[in-house]
């Protein structure tokens, strides 16, 4: 079975280079600020920075609270993004007079609310394919015709799974409350480590030296010390786990429902535009979910990209398909020895769960050549990553 949607097609090959320069992303506002009102929506591009650093930057320079301040999605550093952020209290003209390293204003307006996580219809992306093949521009073009016609694998990627790539194990093991197991793959394990002091920890760690490892490990390395620490104070591994900060084991358990929605992805790929009996359809144009009763009357509405099969973000609230598709999540929960009731964890760890769209359409989509280079642009809905455009139209493995 082919992993690629576009099997058909020749992937263009190349590189893209992990810097900015060669990925540009822009948000796609949900609105536009009217020019009245308390909140000032301030456009910002920015090179090599996250996105919460620009918000820890701008908070220090304007004097703001940094949790006041309104952001619509997240960026990481690797790309020059152009994002908006909100602010109560502050006038265009301090914004405009800012001098901040890798940080450009762009502009400055009123609105009546302050902007929130999700106010965001997608982002465009630019990006720079280096040293393709010959008939890249040709094969490019053509991927991205039928990914217009079909959409885009709602893949997250293995950005989602940490430098290790385990993040979904760690998170996988948190589930099934297997607590030695998570504190193994956090510490890691020393054939995938190229960092020589942490390899020396995580050497340390699998020979039983809890102490060679907490030596060993890097200053910045905190969490995982203080985990160390709390081990060689006898507490069991439950609790060396709940002492690391709720945020990182959010992340390790997001992983885990991304890696199972990307199983889901892979299973369903040569059906992503075709509704089963028992799907649970995704309307594209609110997020909501309905029961397909009756696929032949439904499939007009997918065949327009009007809705897609979901798959699922496990959680202890999440609705399941039903028929062929519910079997599906069934076998696959059970594959992992979880179940909905796995993800229903104490001290608000808990994962509701929710429905995601398989496949997400793609706007804008263009490809041109500059010399043995490609330049592709285009967009997509939020939450959805330009890492599975990329890896239809490259087919290499450092795509995704």
């Amino acid at each position: 079975m082919s992993s690629y949607l576009t099997a058909t097609v020749p992937g263009t090959g190349g590189t893209i280079k992990e810097s900015p320069e060669d990925f540009l992303v822009e948000e796609i506002p949900l609105y536009t600020p009217c020019g009245e009102g308390e909140h000032l929506y301030v456009q910002v591009e920015k090179e090599g920075v996250t996105t919460h650093d620009l918000l820890h930057q701008l908070s220090r320079a304007l004097k703001v609270k940094e949790r006041e301040i309104g952001y619509a999605g997240l960026k990481d550093a690797r790309a020059r993004t152009r994002q908006t952020v909100s602010f109560c209290g502050v006038r265009p003209e301090q914004v405009m007079a800012l001098e901040l390293e890798n940080i450009r204003i762009l502009d400055a307006r009123f609105h009546r609310n302050k902007l929130r996580l999700g106010h965001l219809a997608g982002n465009r992306f630019t990006i720079r394919v280096r040293q393709v093949v010959a008939g890249a521009l040709d094969h490019a073009r053509d991927t991205l015709r039928l990914l217009q016609q079909v959409g885009v694998p709602n893949r997250f990627g293995e950005q989602r799974y940490g430098v290790l790539g385990n993040s979904h194990l760690v998170g996988r093991a948190l589930l099934r409350r297997d607590f030695a197991d998570a504190v193994r793959l956090i510490i890691g394990d020393p054939t995938q480590i190229t960092n020589e002091r942490w390899r020396a920890a995580a050497e340390c760690f699998v020979g039983g030296d809890l102490e060679g490892a907490l030596a060993a490990f890097p200053g910045r390395f905190r969490d995982e010390r203080t985990m160390l620490r709390a081990l060689l104070e006898g507490r069991s591994a439950e609790q060396a786990i709940m002492g690391y900060p709720r945020k990182m084991l959010r992340l390790y358990l997001s992983a885990c429902q991304s890696h199972l929605f990307d199983r889901i992805v892979a299973l369903r790929l040569a059906s992503l535009d075709i509704l089963w009996n028992g799907d649970l359809a995704y309307k594209h144009d609110n997020g909501a979910c309905f029961i397909v009763q009756d696929a032949a009357v439904e499939q007009p509405r997918a065949d327009r990209l009007e809705v897609s099969p979901s798959g699922p973000m496990f959680g202890y609230k999440m609705t399941g398909a039903q028929g062929q598709m519910g079997i599906l999540e069934q076998n696959l929960l059970d594959k992992e020895g979880l179940t909905l009731e796995s993800f229903r964890l104490p001290d608000g760890l808990g994962m509701e769960g929710e429905r995601r769209a398989l496949r997400v359409p793609i706007g804008l989509a263009e490809a041109r050549q500059e010399e043995n280079d490609l330049l592709l642009s285009f967009a997509l809905p939020r939450g959805s990553y330009a890492t599975s455009v990329l890896r239809e139209i490259m087919k290499t493995e450092d795509a995704c």
